[in-house]
């Protein structure tokens, strides 16, 4: 283990609203390492920049669809139809604005958003900041873990203990991908989501949606108002969207592109990269909506309106739909999406660490430290309560991503607004105000949902 003290802030030159002077990039060992072609002339030059540059965004969109989400999806829409497609839609479009907040700050300041904070604030608070998001990253991690034991359980039969400790052996692949390239996961992690939207969107096609319940579905309800169970869900749905692990990640692969360091090579790595995590989010928009859509449609019509854990569902999806592969590929589906979030859930807590701290650990024992963290309490509570004991689980690990959400949006808005530190590139008057109330708005409904959640709902 390498640490290394932030220097005294009179020993370097400082960049103007900075403490200290940039130092190590974010994740070094692929550092500018994709390589961006020259201008070339219509449409196909256009096109082949655009290649380059998507990638970033199918890694960040991943975190949008990971397990964690699927309980509040599946819940959404077994209890109340199609009313809650607003909120999926809302809590992606409130993401592909904070993702471009992340991008931008990762471009223009040459820091993710861990770097950017320790290089801000005074040490307490930085340290304080770092618990918090390992604490977060933790909880991810958690997620993933109890994700891909369900799905191996109901693939292959294998019980959820043993999924769960089986779940540590992903070390070894995640480190022999990152020393292949990185393009190779992306295009991995790109296959898996793939994987997930195929077998969701047969899904929805099986399921026979209502289209004119579905249209009305998209309008915001003033049931949510209202409804007390519904807000219930709907702040369930929001919390499980955006995710703090996200934000750092993206601000710091973003510089994994070897764009121009100049003011018009920054723009076009903004303009290119936006358009990459925007269609992504799209895509990660798609799979809640879907998900969601195939609980209405299969348990809600049919009367179920209490399934809120993945295994209930699973069980019911065949019989329901009359096809028996339906659960395979619902099963097949989340195995996709646990392995795709160990992906990517390995980079952001290398990005953490290494960001707040300084601190460089060999990435077996980075991992081996975040899996452990995960692993001990799923194996634990998994052999004490089952599959009771899972689903209890999933929603903590969504309670605690909830509470350390705002503690990244927060100096990401305020990162990203000030003109010493972005200069041209600081938001606009409008963005910083729309940034702002986000940030208030996701404060007080994770407010309300943990006061629910500790309240006993």
């Amino acid at each position: 283990m390498n640490k290394s003290a932030d220097p005294p802030a009179e020993s370097l030159p400082k960049e103007l609203g900075w403490r200290f002077q940039r130092t190590n990039p974010s994740l070094p060992e692929v550092f500018r390492s994709v390589t961006i072609p020259r201008h070339a002339p219509g449409w196909a030059g256009f096109f082949r920049k655009l290649l380059a540059f998507s990638g970033p965004g199918y890694l960040v969109a991943v975190g949008y669809m990971d397990p964690g989400n699927w309980a509040t999806d599946i819940a959404g829409g077994s209890q109340f139809y199609y009313t809650l497609l607003s909120v999926v839609v809302i809590s992606s479009l409130m993401a592909i604005f904070l993702q471009h907040l992340a991008l931008k700050l990762g471009v223009v300041t040459g820091r993710d958003l861990a770097q950017a904070c320790r290089d801000h604030f005074p040490p307490p608070v930085t340290f304080a900041l770092w618990v918090g998001q390992e604490i977060a990253i933790a909880a991810c991690d958690l997620a993933e873990v109890i994700g891909s034991a369900i799905a191996l359980n109901l693939l292959f039969g294998l019980p959820l203990v043993w999924g769960v400790a089986l779940t540590a052996c992903d070390v070894f692949a995640v480190l022999y991908l990152q020393n292949k390239g990185f393009r190779l996961i992306e295009a991995l992690v790109i296959a898996l989501i793939t994987v997930i939207a195929v077998a969701f969107g047969i899904q929805v096609f099986l399921s026979k949606p209502d289209v004119g319940a579905l249209a009305l579905g998209i309008l915001p309800s003033s049931q949510l108002l209202h409804n007390r169970e519904m807000l219930y869900v709907a702040i369930g749905i929001l919390g499980a969207t955006v995710m703090p692990h996200n934000l750092y990640l993206h601000s710091a692969i973003a510089q994994t592109r070897h764009f121009e360091v100049t003011p018009g090579g920054k723009r076009e790595a903004i303009f290119f990269g936006t358009i990459d995590s925007t269609v992504a989010l799209f895509f990660a928009l798609f799979i809640n909506a879907a998900i969601l859509i195939v609980a209405g449609a299969t348990f809600y019509q049919k009367g179920h309106h209490e399934v809120a854990e993945i295994q209930d569902a699973y069980k019911l999806l065949s019989p329901l739909l009359g096809v028996g592969a339906a659960s395979t590929l619902f099963a097949v589906a989340l195995l996709a999406s646990g392995q795709n979030s160990t992906l990517t859930g390995t980079l952001a807590g290398q990005i953490i660490m290494e960001g707040f701290l300084r601190i460089r650990l060999p990435p077996v024992w980075r991992r081996l430290i975040t899996r452990s963290v995960a692993i001990i309490p799923a194996v634990i509570v998994t052999a004490l309560m089952g599959e009771s004991g899972t689903a209890q689980l999933l929603i903590l690990s969504q309670v605690i991503l909830s509470l350390m959400l705002s503690f990244a949006v927060v100096p990401l808005v305020m990162f990203t607004g000030d003109k010493l530190k972005m200069g041209q590139f600081a938001n606009p008057r409008w963005m910083k105000v729309f940034g702002w109330v986000l940030a208030a708005v996701i404060a007080v409904l994770n407010a309300i949902l943990l006061c629910q959640v500790f309240a006993g709902h």
